[in-house]
């Protein structure tokens, strides 16, 4: 049971996450803009807790108060993709006593290839890390390959068609040329794939399978994050910022959680 010293006046909550100023959060609640827990509320002064309410604005999702803490990592290559490693190679551990150490505990969900570069989200919420690292819930990855050779328009449609690996058939969402190999690059080529599945080099086994081995693998976005930081600009190699409200919004929806 809530105590009702820890509810919170829903426009009070709005101001304080930034969704606008309190006399424009009254006024989307006017609007009916503003569901709880799937009802719309117009009523101000309405108290909620600030913890469990699903509250959302406009149709999006305002993620509730929580200790958790998300983060993105644009994992460098060459690092593993655990906490610790026995063998002595440079690990996501390593990475955040560098850059963020005030961060505490946190785990990955999923991983990299020690040898692909690119997006990796970070948490101390168990369930969400269990829920997003699951393919049911079937949230898009996105990762651009440097290959051998260009891939013909047919084998796009090929991979967009699904193929089948020694473990399975594997979905794409979508697959693109991006840049053709000139110059030094030439007999070379970009592509882009959108997966929802986090099977062991899948990216790679899928590519070599359709005869254009990787030479380098970047995963660029889960979901709606993407390495690029919406205020700051490309997150380089190493360094890591928190989930925007925006982002965690939707893949909280994505999980279900």
């Amino acid at each position: 049971m809530t105590d009702d010293a820890e509810l919170v006046r829903l426009q009070k909550l709005l101001a304080q996450s930034g969704v606008a100023s309190r006399r424009r959060c009254e006024e989307l609640m006017l609007a009916g803009l503003v569901e709880v827990d799937g009802e719309v509320v117009t009523r101000l002064g309405t108290k909620i807790d600030p913890r469990t309410a699903v509250i959302r604005v406009e149709g999006q999702r305002l993620p509730p108060v929580s200790a958790h803490v998300y983060v993105v990592l644009n994992k460098p290559r060459g690092v593993v993709s655990t906490m610790s490693d026995p063998q002595g190679r440079r690990t996501l551990q390593d990475v955040l006593d560098e850059k963020a150490p005030e961060r505490g505990r946190l785990f990955h969900v999923g991983r990299l290839d020690t040898d692909t570069d690119g997006l990796l989200l970070l948490t101390n919420d168990g369930e969400f890390a269990q829920r997003m690292a699951h393919p049911s819930f079937e949230v898009d990855k996105t990762y651009v390959a440097e290959v051998e050779g260009t891939p013909t328009k047919a084998t796009l449609a090929r991979l967009r068609a699904g193929v089948v690996l020694d473990d399975g058939p594997v979905t794409v969402s979508a697959a693109r040329l991006v840049t053709r190999g000139e110059g030094k690059a030439q007999g070379r080529a970009i592509v882009e794939l959108v997966i929802h599945e986090g099977r062991n080099r899948i990216v790679r086994r899928l590519l070599d399978h359709v005869g254009h081995p990787v030479r380098r693998l970047t995963r660029t976005a889960i979901g709606p994050v993407r390495l690029r930081d919406p205020k700051t600009g490309d997150l380089k190699p190493g360094e890591l910022r928190e989930l925007t409200s925006t982002e965690l919004g939707s893949l909280l929806d994505s999980a279900q959680l």
